[in-house]
């Protein structure tokens, strides 16, 4: 008989993208909008045009990017977009954007601990409160902000067009001074 490993899972913000995390984070990328999350992406664009997104998204001072690793292969994905600097009202608050797990790397908790990390580096950061829209048809998603404190508070009828179907958007909050799900014990 042998012994059941569990794979290692880990969440990082990383600066930049060396040629196999690159790789990795297309491959991840495309399997997600294969499976119908996220980006605004129904079909998966040519990898060029997935390599040029994600290094651009590196180039963005106001983006940060976080990377989801199942046994050291980026399989998640998510990103903390300040406010711009003229937006003197909103500085209180951050976006979490572009948010998703590989369908073959879910269920291994990687979901919960990217995001954790995303709300840690939040409240390091002094924001007071976080915010995401999500399609209503990424109900995994859905199920885990809701899991983790994150509070939906309106929702737009007409939100994306997927074919000739209309979906609904929700849109959601989180103030920080609740705890992070690294620190609820599971």
């Amino acid at each position: 008989m042998y012994a059941e490993t569990r794979p290692t899972i880990s969440a990082e913000s990383i600066a930049r993208l060396d040629s196999a995390d690159l790789s990795d984070l297309c491959d991840a990328t495309k399997s997600a909008i294969e499976d119908g999350g996220g980006f605004g992406w129904i079909k998966p664009p040519d990898r060029f045009i997935l390599e040029q997104y994600w290094r651009g998204v590196l180039l963005v001072p106001e983006r940060e990017l976080f990377v989801g690793r199942l046994d050291d292969t980026i399989a998640a994905s998510l990103q903390l977009v300040r406010p711009s600097r003229n937006s003197e009202a909103t500085r209180f608050r951050i976006e979490l954007q572009s948010f998703f797990v590989a369908p073959w790397a879910r269920g291994h908790g990687l979901a919960r601990l990217i995001l954790s990390a995303a709300e840690d580096r939040a409240r390091d950061l002094k924001f007071e409160q976080m915010n995401l829209d999500v399609r209503e048809t990424q109900t995994r998603a859905i199920e885990v902000y809701e899991a983790n404190g994150w509070i939906r508070w309106g929702c737009n009828p007409q939100y994306a067009k997927v074919g000739d179907r209309i979906l609904k958007g929700y849109y959601y909050y989180k103030n920080l001074d609740q705890p992070s799900p690294s620190d609820v014990a599971t």
